[in-house]
């Protein structure tokens, strides 16, 4: 699926990021910009509107309509290694993956429904003012919001995390931070994620999303063919009772950037490079 304009400068975009090691890079063209003080407010004024009917009311039809949206677009998506959540407790979990598509949290969220679980989703601030039906459902799918506030970050943000733990939700989080649209490569994770699931003593479900070329037959357009995902249960991380959460944190990325270094070779056959290649881009016909 295409989604977003000018995906040949996004790619061109990934490419000079890649050969420059920048991970975090932002590579999308066209992404709201906002200042500190207005993405803290718009996330504030996010979580002010929850306990209103008109909300409650959106968020089921939003989570029904995410659940359906997943089914549809997302159901032939393959799950791997489902038998690796046996015995994980009923509480909360936070499951990590590889972040390359605006939609990529539907194929993560098929495992969820495969595991029977409710999965909200961590979305960046600047994603609540996406245009039209995509903001509808940015506001509405049972999103937590993180916007790069100390303050929120270290209370509000966590005790939003427990209330979703405490209803038996796993939580996806996308440790890459930025989306690299159709990138196949698993990037350098950041730190949070791991943090927060050592400070809310919830494991880590790692996984890696494989994206598979269709038939060159199944043409997107004349620059892209279609493709389709394959889910992977890689392991559950869990963070470790006698080290603090900063020791966790180390530990708990370090482990999973690892599994998912060894899942992306095992599933390419290819030794991990950043190199950038344009089989790096999924789909993608090439220069």
């Amino acid at each position: 699926m295409i989604i977003g304009d000018k995906r040949l400068d996004v790619i061109h975009n990934i490419k000079q990021a890649a050969n420059e090691r920048n991970f975090t890079a932002k590579t999308e063209i066209g992404d709201p910009v906002m200042s500190s003080e207005e993405k803290l407010a718009l996330v504030e004024g996010f979580w002010q509107k929850q306990d209103q009917a008109k909300t409650k009311f959106d968020g089921t039809v939003g989570h029904e309509l995410l659940q359906l949206l997943t089914k549809t677009i997302s159901g032939s998506t393959k799950v791997n290694g489902l038998g690796k959540l046996k015995g994980l407790p009923k509480g909360g979990a936070i499951v990590t993956a590889n972040h390359f598509n605006q939609v990529d949290a539907l194929a993560v969220n098929r495992l969820a429904q495969k595991a029977h679980r409710r999965m909200d989703i961590v979305i960046e601030d600047t994603n609540l003012m996406l245009p039209g039906f995509f903001s509808y459902i940015m506001n509405n799918m049972g999103s937590i919001p993180l916007t790069q506030s100390p303050n929120y970050l270290g209370r509000e943000f966590i005790q939003h995390l427990n209330q979703a733990f405490n209803q038996n939700h796993w939580v996806l989080i996308f440790p890459e931070q930025e989306m690299w649209w159709n990138y196949r490569k698993p990037r350098k994770p950041q730190r949070g994620a791991y943090y927060f699931a050592a400070k809310c003593n919830v494991p880590v479900i790692s996984t890696f999303v494989e994206i598979q070329d269709l038939p060159k037959l199944e043409k997107q357009n004349e620059h892209f063919y279609q493709t389709r995902y394959t889910v992977h249960v890689l392991d559950v991380l869990y963070p470790d009772p006698t080290k603090t959460a900063s020791e966790n944190a180390s530990r708990l990325m370090e482990e999973d950037y690892k599994l998912k270094v060894q899942a992306y070779e095992r599933v390419y056959k290819k030794k991990l490079d950043y190199d950038f290649t344009s089989w790096d881009i999924a789909g993608w016909r090439g220069e």
